[in-house]
Parts: structure tokens; C-alpha cells; sequence
């Protein structure tokens, strides 16, 4: 009969097995997409999709695309002008980069700063985080009404207070004058860490931290209005501590939480001899052009 109808045998029993109710199991994957996507703040199809199977939904991503599509559930971001926050225009000693080709291999290895703004009212406040380029995991950070050496600094002694990091760290940041400052250059000394600095004019060399200013704004900043800075630096506490950090998944980290991914770190190597950072260079071909011309 499958000759003849020209079907496969494993389609015909495909068709012959019985079916659960599709508009039933279609109502109950939209209400755990949408409860998924309120509960995850701004999350695409992607970490939704992997919400869902954690959950125990056999899902393709292609189909929550579309019911968060149809639902209204996909967010189409526009980008908005970014003032400039980084002043490299300083007569102090800018370090050299050390820190882009590391891999690190654990916790306080390397640690990246930066400084952003928001725009509260008619005014903008700055913002400076301390991120451990390991786990993503935000370990210190600031607010503040103006751009200043101390913002950063604080952010930087919140990071030390909360991880206390042997010596060899390396801290990297953009050429901005506050991590140029004497000031700053001398508490890194102090507690043994390395300073490193992006390449002139070049953000991917502090692309961590910038793709998670990126993700501020999306998930936190542009979805509320704060009343004043004492709002927002509350609201910030709850996004840092209660949902970046712990629950957020990352996609770079395997769709796991900063915390989860730190958890089963320390758990793998507890029983190991810990692991130096490693370093990543080109290919030999790169480095060394081929003698073959094609």
C-alpha cells in the first residue's frame, strides 16, 4: 500500500499514531511563551526556546519565533544616540593591552570596566560596572551624577570588597581618564592587579562590558521611567543582583546564569589543579603567509 500511495511507511505510521489536541497544546505553548518572555524581561526566541525545554517543551526555535511573532512578543529595537563617556584626551600613562588575546579559565582572571550614561529626566547620571570576563558576573559597581575618578573608583572597591582577588589580576578598560588617573592606577597597584587598555578608538577590545551595556538598556533602562536617582539605583540593584546575575541566561556561557556558571566551575575544578589563564593568537597562516599562490 506505501508503494503504491508512493509514502514512506514510517510517514503512514506517523499518520496512523494518534494526535494530541493541536489547538489545546498550541494554547499552552503560547501561555508558557508568554509567561517566559514576562518573566525574562526583553529575552529573544532564542532563550526563550531554551526556557521552554528546561522546562520540558519538545519546541523548535523556529516555532517560537513565530508565536512571538504573532503575539507580539518580538521587540524591534532602535538604536538611539549614545554620547560619548570615554575622555582619552589626558597627559596620563596609558597601559599597555594585555588582556586581548587572554582566555581566562576561572574567576578573577581578568576583570573589564566601563562607564555609561542614563538619561533620568532632563538630566544624564553615569553609571560604572566592574564585570569578571569568566563568568560575565557583574562584581562591582556605581552611580552617580557626574563622570568622575571617584565613580569609577567605587565601583572598583565594591568588585575588591566583594571578591577579594589575589594578586594578578588584570583589570581592563578603555583610555578614559578616570582608569588613567593616578588615583585609580594606584589602588589597582595596591592590591596587585595589572592595568590594560583598549587600542585607541577600538570598542571591541572591551566588547564584554560593552555588550552588557548594551543589555542594560534593553532588558532595564528603556523599559521604565525612574522617579529619581535613588529609584534607579534601586531598580539597578534588583536587575543586577536578582536577575543578571542570577537568573539571566547567557547564551555565551551555554544558557546559563553568571552564578550557575561559577557554581559548576568551582565544581569541576575542585578536585583539579587550577588552570592558568590561556592565550589565543592568529592562525600560522595568518601570521605567516603562505608561499602558495593561488
Amino acid at each position: 500500500m506505501c508503494i503504491l500511495a508512493a509514502v514512506s511507511r514510517a510517514g503512514y505510521y506517523r499518520f496512523r499514531a494518534p494526535r494530541p489536541d493541536t489547538d489545546e497544546e498550541e494554547l499552552k505553548l503560547r501561555d508558557a511563551i508568554q509567561r517566559a518572555a514576562i518573566e525574562n524581561r526583553a529575552f529573544g526566541y532564542r532563550r526563550v526556546t531554551r526556557v521552554l525545554r528546561d522546562l520540558g517543551w519538545e519546541v523548535n526555535h523556529k516555532r517560537v519565533a513565530r508565536l512571538m511573532r504573532e503575539d507580539n512578543l518580538l521587540a524591534i529595537r532602535k538604536r538611539r544616540f549614545v554620547p560619548q563617556t570615554t575622555d582619552s584626551r589626558h597627559d596620563f600613562e596609558v597601559a599597555i593591552n594585555v588582556a586581548r588575546r587572554l582566555i581566562p579559565t576561572a574567576i578573577n582572571q581578568l576583570w573589564v570596566a566601563d562607564i555609561t550614561y542614563v538619561r533620568l529626566g532632563r538630566v544624564d547620571v553615569f553609571l560604572a560596572v566592574v564585570m569578571d570576563a569568566f563568568s560575565r558576573r557583574i562584581v562591582g559597581w556605581n552611580l552617580a551624577p557626574k563622570i568622575t575618578t571617584e565613580l569609577a573608583l567605587v565601583a572598583l572597591r565594591n568588585a575588591i570588597e566583594s571578591r577579594q582577588p589575589a594578586p594578578g589580576l588584570i583589570h581592563h578598560s578603555d583610555r578614559g581618564v578616570q582608569y588613567a588617573s593616578a588615583a585609580y592606577v594606584d589602588t589597582l597597584l595596591q592590591h596587585g592587579m595589572i592595568p590594560s587598555m583598549s587600542r585607541a578608538g577600538n570598542p571591541y577590545d572591551n566588547a564584554k562590558c560593552e555588550r552588557f551595556m548594551r543589555t542594560l538598556k534593553q532588558e532595564e533602562i528603556c523599559c521604565f521611567e525612574y522617579r529619581d536617582i535613588e529609584d534607579l539605583r534601586a531598580n539597578l540593584s534588583v536587575f543586577l543582583d536578582r536577575y543578571y546575575n542570577a537568573t539571566r541566561l547567557h547564551s555565551a556561557l551555554g544558557y546559563l546564569s553568571p552564578n550557575e556558571f561559577e557554581r559548576r566551575a568551582a565544581q569541576s575544578t575542585a578536585a583539579d589543579i587550577p588552570q592558568p589563564p590561556r592565550m589565543s593568537f592568529l592562525r600560522h597562516e595568518e601570521i605567516y603567509p603562505s608561499d602558495v599562490r593561488t
